[in-house]
């Protein structure tokens, strides 16, 4: 059996029935009225990482946990439909984008279909300096709401603990 196969055997006998029994009467606002954007790995598991339920964020995940047109697209709607004000950025050490840049990858993909992307991975070598970069990014975009407080951290895999990145690229772990 196929992973999809299993995935899709596990919704019918019991993942809609335990999703819809969790899901049930949430409003679709974030009860914390937060944005939560990182990387998607599949060891990183946000809900428990935090103590959150389901209904209290917004999760926001792709490689590496960068802020990309699309996750300011994403947050846009967020804040501006949903009303959430708060935006926490959590990169890890170790990520699998800090092993390639962004031209071998193109030039990868060249070499194995003809053609380059038209979009970039953002690989980093530092995530401290990754997560201040899409801090700084976040701020200064005209689309977001006036006002809302973004916080970076790396996380260490290893032991899950939370380095605060501050703005000038520093990281201090949090408690």
């Amino acid at each position: 059996m196929s992973a999809m196969e299993e995935l899709l055997e596990r919704h019918g006998t019991v993942g809609r029935q335990a999703a819809a029994s969790r899901a049930e009467g949430l409003p679709a606002r974030p009860a914390l009225h937060t944005v939560v954007v990182t990387c998607m790995d599949a060891r990183i598991d946000v809900y428990r990482l935090f103590g959150l339920a389901p209904g209290e964020v917004h999760v926001l995940r792709n490689a590496g946990g960068v802020v990309t047109d699309d996750v300011v697209r994403s947050l846009a709607i967020s804040q501006r439909k949903l009303d959430t004000r708060d935006v926490l950025i959590v990169q890890h050490a170790g990520c699998g984008l800090s092993t390639f840049t962004d031209d071998e990858f193109a030039a990868e993909l060249v070499e194995r279909t003809g053609s380059r992307p038209d979009w970039r991975c953002h690989t980093f070598a530092d995530p401290a300096e990754s997560v201040r970069e899409g801090m700084a990014l976040l701020r200064r975009n005209p689309f977001l709401v006036p006002g809302m407080r973004v916080r970076g951290f790396v996380l260490d895999l290893a032991g899950f603990g939370l380095a605060e990145v501050d703005g000038d690229g520093s990281a201090t772990a949090v408690a």
